[in-house]
């Protein structure tokens, strides 16, 4: 299993309307960013990632899991998407000051490359942040 972390604009598609998808989940449309499409690729049934909100919010929310591998994104055919479903919401929201304050998350890919809308996470990265949230 491998572990990412995918964002959204809460106004656009929160962490509330994400849930409310139930089991069926949602298709994780509109990326357009190569890297990243490349990392929607990558990504397995199974695979877990934490739900960012970006905006003024800039903090994760909650854990999905991917429930169906990449396939042409709906919203434009030379792009991809795949299908997430709610898992768990964090007990209590991580934001990115209080990432960026942590030392041990350095070399997290959001402090790294905060622009990047889909990125792995490593599974050292991936445990310290669920003890934190």
């Amino acid at each position: 299993m491998a572990y990412w972390l995918v964002k959204s604009e809460p106004d656009s598609f929160s962490w509330a309307d994400q849930v409310a998808r139930g089991d069926k989940g949602e298709p994780w449309t509109g990326v357009r960013n190569h890297q990243a499409k490349n990392f929607l690729k990558q990504m397995a049934a199974g695979d877990l990632a934490f739900f960012y909100h970006t905006g003024d919010e800039k903090q994760i929310v909650g854990v999905v899991e991917v429930i169906k591998t990449a396939y042409p994104d709906p919203t434009d055919l030379s792009w991809f998407a795949v299908d997430v479903v709610a898992r768990d919401p964090l007990k209590r929201p991580i934001s990115l000051a209080r990432i960026k304050a942590d030392p041990a998350l350095s070399e997290l890919a959001l402090v790294k490359s905060p622009r990047l809308s889909v990125q792995p996470v490593s599974d050292d990265h991936w445990h310290h942040l669920l003890s934190k949230g």
